[in-house]
């Protein structure tokens, strides 16, 4: 069973998220990886998960973008698009720059908590963390900010598929960027938990 699915089978206090119909407006919101750095323009997985479900997807990905920087560069957006759903993949940068994970997690918290006040719902994509373990291994997990902040926010989680996609060679651009094939893995993997959790159609 796909690692993603072994945790929402375990997972009985996983939030659920009111479905979100074909046609409306979701944010996907990040940095590279949301961008599509490493594939060709339309292969990035805001773009091939508008294919999957029918929504409108806004690429708000931008290379180089952080947390901290992030949490500042949301509201507006948020007052453009008016989405129903924002999906938030960002922190990865937060790590190269060797942030503290728990100021990254409080960037997080607080763009968390704004999309909750202009009445959009969320779900936060889990981004590995840099480990020399993970190094060693080439088998990178999940940092733990992102399952701590989903249980103390009661957010909906997107874990493992990130980490799953960076396993795997022939999935990667390079060490911290899918490349075509891993967009296309990790689009289906956010679809499926977003199917499962109850917002995707």
């Amino acid at each position: 069973m796909f690692p993603a699915l072994l945790w929402l089978a375990g997972c009985t206090r996983a939030p659920r998220l009111a479905a979100v119909p074909a046609g409306q407006t979701v944010l996907a919101f990040g940095d590279s990886v949301t961008h599509g750095t490493g594939a060709s323009a339309g292969q990035d997985w805001p773009t091939l998960l508008a294919t999957l479900t029918g929504w409108r997807v806004i690429n708000a990905g931008i290379p180089g973008d952080t947390a901290e920087n992030g949490r500042h560069r949301l509201p507006p957006l948020l007052a453009e698009h008016r989405p129903a759903l924002v999906i938030i993949e960002i922190g990865g940068n937060d790590f190269l720059r060797r942030r503290p994970a728990n100021a990254v997690k409080e960037d997080l918290r607080d763009m968390v908590r704004t999309v909750r006040q202009m009445g959009a719902q969320v779900a936060l994509v889990a981004v590995p963390e840099l480990s020399l373990m993970s190094a060693l291994t080439r088998q990178p997990t999940d940092a733990p900010l992102y399952e701590e902040l989903a249980k103390e926010e009661g957010v909906a989680l997107v874990p493992d598929v990130f980490s799953s996609v960076l396993s795997e060679a022939r999935l990667r651009a390079d060490q911290i960027h899918p490349n075509a094939d891993g967009y296309r893995q990790l689009a289906d993997g956010i679809h499926t938990q977003l199917k499962s959790l109850g917002a995707a159609p």
